[in-house]
C-alpha cells in the first residue's frame, strides 16, 4: 500500500491505543448560517418547483434530482435531511424545517416516495414540541421491522444544550410512537444511522458538542458510541473520541468481527484554512473502547461526511473535499476495508453548497445519495452504480 494512500486513510499505527423565531445575538454570513431567503429568491424557489421532476444531473451515470425545494411550506430552512428505503420499496426521508438553524419554530417533517414512483408526498411534521427547537433527524429501519426515528432536541440557544430523543415506528412511518429520550448530558447530539453489531445488538454513533459560540465548537467536542444490547432498554456509552480540534458526526462501518470505523467531521471554526482534516477513529471490542482520533488526509470544511458499507464488503466515503466550502461533494471507494480509497467521483461540483450527505444502497445494488442545497433550502438525491466510481480516478 502505498504511504500517500495511507495516510489519505487514517491508518493509526499498530500501537494506537484504544482506551478505556430567535437568533443568537451576533449573525455572521458562514458555512453554518446562511441568510434568510430573500422573496426573489423564494419566488425563485417557487419557479424552480415547477421543473421539480427534472433532474438537475442526468448522464447514463449518475442522475441528481431535486426533492423538495422552496416551495414547500414548512420554512425556508431544510436541513439536514436523512432517508430510509423500507422493506416494502418505499422511500421515506425527514428534514428538520423551520425560519432558520436557531429558529424556534422548527420541526422535523417527513415526506414518502411510493415504490415505483416518482413524485414524493406532501410533507407532514412527526417531531416538535411547543416549547423547545427540534435538530438533525435520522431515519433507520431495523431487522425487525421497527423504524426509528432519532432527533436532536435544542433546550437553550446554542447546540451544545441539546438531547436526543427518539420515536419508533410499526407501520413503516404512518405512524409514530410518543417520544422518548435516548440522552440526557447536555450536548449530545445524533447525525448518523446505527448499524447492527454481531451480537445482534445496535450500535448508534453519536456526538457532544460543547462550547457556546454559534461559530465555533470546543476543543474538546468529541465523538462516542452508544450500545444497545438484545433484549436491552438502555443504551450504554463508549468513551469519547477527542482530536487536536475537535470532532463530531461520526460515521461508522463494520471491517469484520469486532472490528469498526468512523470517520468524524473536524471540529473548530468555519473560518477559510488549510488545516482542517476528517478524523478516524476504530474500535477493536465491538464498539465497546475507541481510538483517540486520527487525522486523515481527508481535507474537511467542517461539515458532515457520511461512511457506510457496501453488500460487496467495500466502503463507501462521501463528503466535500475542500477544506473552506461545502464543494465539491464527492464519493470515494475502498476495496480493501478502508485502507485506501483509490476510486473517486465528484457528485456535485462548482459553485454553491452540497451538504450534509446520507448514503444508503438498495437490493437492485443501486447507491442513493441525499443531500441539501441552495442555502439549505433544497434537498437532492443523487442516485448510481458502483461502477460510477469504479470508472472514476
Amino acid at each position: 500500500m502505498a504511504a500517500d494512500d495511507a495516510a489519505m486513510a487514517g491508518i493509526a499505527p499498530s500501537t494506537a491505543p484504544i482506551p478505556n423565531q430567535r437568533f443568537p445575538p451576533t449573525m455572521k454570513i458562514s458555512p453554518r448560517h446562511r441568510p434568510v431567503v430573500r422573496q426573489s429568491q423564494w419566488l425563485y424557489g417557487i419557479l424552480l418547483g415547477l421543473w421539480s421532476f427534472m433532474p438537475l444531473v442526468q448522464s447514463s451515470e449518475l442522475h441528481v434530482e431535486r426533492v423538495l425545494g422552496p416551495e414547500v411550506d414548512t420554512g425556508l430552512y431544510k436541513h439536514p435531511s436523512t432517508f430510509e428505503v423500507l422493506d416494502n420499496g418505499d422511500f421515506y426521508a425527514a428534514y428538520y424545517g423551520g425560519g432558520g438553524e436557531y429558529a424556534w419554530n422548527t420541526a422535523v417533517y417527513g415526506t414518502r416516495r411510493l415504490k415505483g414512483e416518482t413524485a414524493w408526498s406532501e410533507p407532514v411534521a412527526i417531531a416538535s414540541n411547543p416549547f423547545q427547537s427540534m435538530g438533525n433527524p435520522v431515519l433507520w429501519q431495523a431487522p425487525g421491522g421497527d423504524v426509528w426515528l432519532f432527533f436532536v432536541v435544542r433546550f437553550g440557544d446554542t447546540w451544545s444544550s441539546s438531547r436526543i430523543m427518539a420515536k419508533i415506528s410499526r407501520d413503516r412511518c404512518e405512524s409514530w410512537s410518543d417520544a422518548f429520550p435516548i440522552t440526557f448530558e447536555e450536548g449530545t447530539m445524533v447525525r448518523s444511522r446505527p448499524i447492527v453489531l454481531q451480537n445482534g445488538g445496535y450500535l448508534l454513533p453519536i456526538y457532544h458538542e460543547t462550547g457556546r459560540d454559534t461559530e465555533k465548537t470546543g476543543a474538546d467536542t468529541s465523538s462516542l458510541f452508544l450500545r444497545l444490547a438484545p433484549g436491552s432498554r438502555s443504551w450504554k456509552a463508549s468513551n469519547k473520541v477527542y482530536s487536536r480540534l475537535g470532532n463530531l458526526q461520526p460515521a461508522v462501518v463494520p471491517l469484520g468481527g469486532d472490528h469498526y470505523m468512523a470517520f468524524c467531521r473536524r471540529g473548530g471554526d468555519y473560518e477559510p484554512g488549510d488545516d482542517g482534516y476528517v478524523i478516524r477513529t476504530e474500535s477493536q471490542d465491538g464498539g465497546r473502547t475507541w481510538s483517540q482520533g486520527v487525522e486523515t488526509t481527508f481535507p474537511n470544511p467542517n461539515a458532515a461526511v457520511e461512511l457506510i458499507r457496501l453488500a460487496n464488503g467495500h466502503l463507501l466515503f462521501v463528503y466535500n473535499h475542500s477544506m473552506d466550502d461545502r464543494t465539491p461533494l464527492r464519493a470515494a471507494l475502498s476495496l480493501d476495508g478502508g485502507m485506501t480509497f483509490p476510486f473517486k467521483r465528484d457528485i456535485m461540483a462548482g459553485k454553491g453548497s452540497y451538504a450534509y450527505p446520507t448514503a444508503l444502497q438498495t437490493p437492485d445494488g443501486r447507491i442513493h445519495v441525499m443531500f441539501t442545497s441552495n442555502d439549505r433550502t433544497t434537498i437532492c438525491l443523487a442516485t448510481f452504480e458502483e461502477s460510477f466510481l469504479l470508472s472514476g480516478d
